[in-house]
């Protein structure tokens, strides 16, 4: 620490925050170096398996965390049994509802995923005193909102090759948050199974509209999981998006 620093009792954020995926995007955008410090002292980094649960519906909430990279499946389970997933969360994403005690959904890794989770307690204490961690996490409430009415429409209205297309348009704009370009790759995050329940289709419905977009050289698709787009706004205009 320089002299100034010294001086004036500022500080660094740590090295591990500095180089972080999620920092930059993330609710950790909104602290100081030394709110940094501080979470950074009780975080704990952690890979999960596809399939492992992060927390799961009706669990008891002991903390929170950001997603630092791969994809997380949201799902609701009712009391007969029956499932449905209803969104997926990607990096920077912040998991949790604060100020909430349990979990309304069961957050699972869909893929190979890197979470860094820090205390409920801390995390509320501070979204208290932090003015601008209050207005991020409010800001990614309203996004996520917006997001689900526009799934609403898409599950609602669309037909089943815009609902496909719909959901390739998002993992496409989704699964890498530095990707620029209009060209993109990425493995499919969710079995045929879980897009057709996801999207309301069938699995044999869900194989067809994607045999049709690859036909129409809207996608390209090797080894039945990897996904290559040309162009988004191809992909962009067959999900019927303005």
């Amino acid at each position: 620490m320089d002299a100034h620093k010294k001086h004036t009792g500022e500080c660094e954020a740590p090295t591990v925050c500095k180089a972080c995926e999620a920092r930059h995007g993330g609710i950790c955008a909104a602290l100081t170096a030394s709110q940094l410090v501080e979470l950074n002292k009780h975080s704990t980094r952690r890979k999960v398996e596809p399939g492992n649960e992060v927390i799961g519906q009706g669990e008891r909430v002991g903390s929170y965390s950001n997603i630092l990279n791969g994809v997380v499946k949201l799902s609701k389970m009712m009391a007969d049994g029956r499932q449905q997933i209803v969104g997926l969360q990607f990096a920077p994403d912040f998991l949790g509802r604060p100020f909430l005690s349990e979990s309304s959904v069961t957050a699972e890794a869909a893929t190979e995923t890197e979470i860094c989770s820090f205390p409920r307690p801390l995390v509320d204490r501070m979204v208290s005193e932090a003015r601008d961690l209050e207005r991020k996490l409010h800001s990614q409430s309203l996004k996520e909102l917006d997001e689900a009415r526009d799934w609403m429409l898409t599950l609602g209205r669309k037909t089943a090759q815009e609902k496909v297309a719909s959901f390739l348009y998002l993992i496409a704009t989704h699964i890498d948050p530095e990707k620029s370009g209009n060209t993109t790759t990425f493995d499919l995050p969710l079995s045929r199974a879980d897009i057709a329940d996801f999207l309301g289709l069938t699995i044999e419905t869900v194989s067809r509209q994607m045999t049709k977009l690859r036909k129409d050289g809207i996608i390209i698709i090797e080894n039945n999981r990897h996904v290559i787009v040309p162009d988004a706004r191809r992909l962009r205009y067959a999900a019927g998006n303005d």
